[in-house]
């Protein structure tokens, strides 16, 4: 392999990363039209003048057989094949070739755009249980964790006794001294 040259497995790990993004059921061996523009996209294939997102959904669609939604990795090397021969133009095809695989090589898709979770005062105050009042403070402990099903429900008293009997508990002691 000639130096700066890049590997087909190297090629072949971008593909299987992109090929199961966002799908759960995904194996990696084939690759909807979705996650093929994501990864053209991420990887910077699409240049926005020579390659657009419609040239990648043509070849793909142009790649794929009739019948079927997906690509396998043979049919996303002919479609990487045909994509460099049209972004670099003027290079020779393994020379453009390599290239793509080179823009291809170690990545994996981007999460941009993704929600984060909020470092805001108000979310800050809102879930900062001592600030809690009347009912709702019962339902955590000191320490601010909450106490789960015991903080949510009046779990009933089955001790036998009537609410706010003073002697609760003495009457062993009352039996005893009876005897």
């Amino acid at each position: 392999m000639a130096e700066g040259s890049v590997s087909t497995a190297d090629v072949e790990m971008a593909f299987k990363k992109f090929a199961i993004h966002g799908d759960t059921k995904a194996t990696g061996k084939e690759m909807n039209g979705k996650n093929f523009v994501k990864m053209c996209k991420d990887c910077k294939v699409i240049d926005g003048k020579n390659v657009t997102s419609t040239d990648v959904d043509i070849i793909f669609s142009k790649v794929k057989p009739k019948s079927v939604r997906v690509i396998t990795f043979e049919q996303f090397t002919q479609a990487m094949t045909e994509l460099s021969m049209k972004r670099f133009k003027g290079k020779s095809q393994e020379e453009a070739l390599q290239l793509v695989h080179g823009l291809l090589q170690g990545k994996e898709p981007a999460n941009v755009g993704v929600t984060k979770v909020a470092k805001a005062a108000a979310v800050d105050r809102l879930t900062d249980s001592s600030k809690f009042t009347g009912s709702h403070k019962e339902r955590f402990d000191e320490s601010g964790k909450g106490k789960g099903k015991a903080g949510r429900e009046d779990i009933p008293d089955t001790s036998g006794y009537v609410t706010a009997y003073k002697g609760q508990g003495s009457y062993e002691n009352k039996v005893k001294e009876d005897a």
